[in-house]
């Protein structure tokens, strides 16, 4: 019997169907050797050699691979081929007392693969499971040394780490150019104008052609102005009403006439196949998933084997499934929808260092999703359908938009307005994003146009915008902070850390506790905190991966320095004050009562803890809302995982809850009430009930209009 180990017992099972009866495939359940829980693990004395176990969850685990590798006739490792799955491997290999371990890598979990693997073994990449090994024990170093100082001198259960220190800064910093953002004042002006048929010769003073004004709406067009005297008016060079008036004064009995019209054929390339960054980006944008939710989805669909392994930074794709997708663009596209080549595209990530293929399907002509939909759920479909037509799409044509420039001069001043249609979709086909067409009016040099109104518009500069799960995973690519690996586990604990948290729209923002613990570590361990020294350390695992240096030099190289500066700010750091005063009096013992700060936000409690243990919740107002079982007060609470919901003041003697926040307004179909989901849209919420409701707009004074910047941020 050849016994094959591998992680999951999904991935086990789906090799198990490629492979014969001689074969039998067993999981580990993921690492069954690893640092201890409790205590450091680690002898720094001892050129930081580490000390492993194996956790007690892992123990049956163990005898069962034991006992299975005493009747095997061979044993092959195969577990992913990242440096997680390598140290798995190493870990597995020394369990079972393998002296030369039969290792197999596959990109994939197909029959082809898995058959080409097994007559291709390697033994195991000693860098790449030095390079995992550095990373543990760097952050097993800095979590367990610098997580009791903030314990000390912040608050008990309190963590810090290499990766999540700095996400929790990216987020700080954010919150601090906010709060700093002044709004400056700008104004635009806007010409809503109307083609008639009037067309001058190149001198001024000839007759029309043609004076007969045609007003139909598919001949308006608004230009907005954009130079004076030949000279570009830049977006904040409009400083205030006054100006503005003065270039309304200025066009006063202005002749509006088009002196100049632009056409080009423009072309808008296909999207790369997904990385792991990009997928969990583009799966929060289209539907809000988040980046754990992607990650549990996209494991599921390659242990399934349906798609290729799903950890990666690579952007390159195999002869073999480029020429899948073309066979299926030529076939059931049409061959127009092929571009002749394939295409291959730069892996841009800093630091990339996955040696596998960007995310794609493994069988995309047999496998479509309406073809396989039956046998996934809803968040594995989603999935799925993102990853194919993204791959197909990568192959495509460019879509093909023919865009027009027309320069319309009035007086001394120019306005322009651009149009865009589609001319062929190309890769739009199948993979449709946003685009906007703007179909102008046909119009001639020198032609004149009717002038309908002539607006002036204020606007505000807005500050950039929190940091979404998108936005924050693509700032921690590009900075080179963490790899595919580690993206979803940080957004994950930094929130159940509580030290961040999601505002109404999804966005991340710091809590209290999120914040005094960044200004403290940004003070006295700067280097913790600093992207560039993190995205250094990345680099320098990246060596250690290549065999260009080794494990010991690179943590010693950070730890001693380190604990040198740790142990003089034991000393000189003092512990943070974050209680707050109230008028209350403590009804246990008369003491004072104050507000205190958890990991959970804040509570009240007496000032003569722990002699007094008086402890109490601090209310939220209530909600312009009452609950439709009893007739008391809604108000916010949240879950022990910080979840917001809308329940009953009087829980536990009454249990109404809502996740959807109430507007107080009652449905006109059911008379259930009526509430505001995160994404804006009012509903009935009663499940049975259509009724659907437009939120209403913040209307800006009248004349005036707001404008976003950084909306990508």
């Amino acid at each position: 019997m050849n016994l094959i180990i591998v992680e999951s017992p999904t991935k086990a099972k789906t090799i198990g169907k490629f492979l014969g009866k001689d074969y039998k495939i067993e999981s580990s359940f993921g690492h069954i050797r690893d640092l201890p829980e409790k205590e450091i693990g680690i002898d720094i004395k001892n050129n930081f050699k580490p000390e492993y176990v194996i956790p007690a969850k892992a123990k049956a685990k163990v005898k069962i691979l034991k006992d299975a590798a005493k009747t095997a006739t061979s044993i092959t490792l195969a577990t992913d081929e990242d440096r997680e799955g390598e140290a798995i491997a190493f870990h597995l290999a020394y369990i079972l007392g393998l002296k030369k371990p039969q290792r197999i890598v596959f990109h994939e979990i197909t029959k082809t693969a898995i058959e080409n693997a097994l007559k291709n073994p390697r033994g195991i990449d000693d860098n790449l499971v030095n390079a995992q090994q550095a990373r543990r024990i760097l952050d097993r170093l800095v979590g367990y040394k610098l997580s009791p100082f903030l314990w000390k001198k912040v608050m008990r259960g309190l963590s810090a780490g290499r990766v999540q220190s700095v996400a929790v800064k990216l987020i700080c910093d954010r919150e601090k150019e906010i709060e700093a953002f002044i709004p400056q004042e700008y104004w635009s002006v806007v010409a809503s104008l109307l083609k008639q048929n009037v067309i001058l010769s190149d001198s001024e003073g000839s007759q029309p052609r043609d004076s007969s004004p045609t007003a139909q709406n598919d001949n308006s067009i608004k230009a907005i102005l954009v130079a004076k005297d030949g000279k570009t008016i830049s977006k904040l060079e409009i400083k205030n009403q006054a100006e503005a008036d003065k270039i309304l004064h200025d066009l006063e009995n202005a002749q509006y006439k088009v002196a100049s019209i632009e056409r080009k054929e423009t072309l808008r390339n296909p999207p790369a196949p997904f990385t792991t960054s990009s997928l969990q980006q583009t799966a929060a944008n289209k539907f809000g998933f988040t980046a754990k939710k992607t990650m549990m989805a996209a494991q599921k669909l390659y242990e399934n084997g349906f798609i290729t392994y799903h950890r990666t930074d690579s952007l390159n794709l195999s002869a073999i499934a480029q020429q899948e997708a073309r066979n299926f663009i030529c076939e059931q596209l049409g061959k127009n929808y092929w571009p002749g080549a394939p295409r291959s595209f730069q892996t841009k990530s800093k630091g990339a260092q996955e040696a596998h293929e960007a995310i794609r399907p493994t069988s995309p002509a047999q496998n479509t999703p309406e073809k396989i939909k039956s046998q996934l759920t809803p968040e594995m479909f989603k999935v799925y359908d993102l990853v194919w037509r993204r791959f197909i799409a990568s192959q495509m044509t460019p879509a093909v938009f023919d865009a027009t420039t027309v320069d319309i001069q009035a007086n001394q001043y120019t306005f322009r307005v651009n149009g865009q249609t589609m001319k062929f979709d190309g890769f739009l086909k199948i993979y449709l994003t946003k685009f906007e067409e703007t179909d102008l009016p046909n119009l001639e040099k020198n032609e004149i146009l009717q002038l309908k109104d002539l607006l002036k518009e204020q606007h505000f500069t807005q500050p950039p915008a929190r940091y979404s799960e998108a936005t924050l995973i693509k700032i921690l690519e590009k900075e080179g902070i963490g790899r595919p690996s580690t993206y979803a586990p940080t957004l994950d604990t930094i929130q159940n850390r509580n030290y961040v948290e999601k505002d109404e729209n999804k966005k991340f923002k710091p809590t209290k506790i999120g914040s005094t613990v960044n200004d403290l570590l940004t003070e006295h361990f700067p280097q913790i905190v600093d992207t560039a020294f993190t995205a250094k350390m990345e680099k320098e695992f990246d060596e250690i991966a290549q065999g260009k240096d080794t494990w010991q030099k690179t943590i010693a190289d950070f730890y001693f320095p380190f604990a040198e500066n740790l142990k003089e700010k034991e000393k000189a750091v003092i512990k943070v004050d974050l209680t707050e005063k109230t008028d209350r009096v403590c009804p246990q013992c008369g003491g004072e009562v104050i507000i205190r700060l958890g990991r959970f936000g804040k509570f009240y409690a007496c000032s003569k803890f722990p002699n007094c243990k008086f402890t109490e919740n601090i209310k939220k107002p209530p909600l312009n809302a009452q609950c439709p079982k009893c007739g008391a007060d809604l108000v916010e609470k949240n879950t022990k995982k910080r979840k917001t919901f809308y329940g009953c003041s009087k829980w536990p003697d009454c249990d109404f809850a809502l996740w959807d926040k109430p507007t107080g307004e009652k449905c006109p179909q059911c008379s259930f009430l009526m509430v505001q989901t995160v994404r804006k849209q009012i509903k009935c919420s009663n499940k049975e009930c259509s009724t659907l409701a437009t939120p209403k707009p913040n209307r800006a004074k009248a004349g005036k209009s707001t404008e976003t910047e950084n909306g990508n941020s």
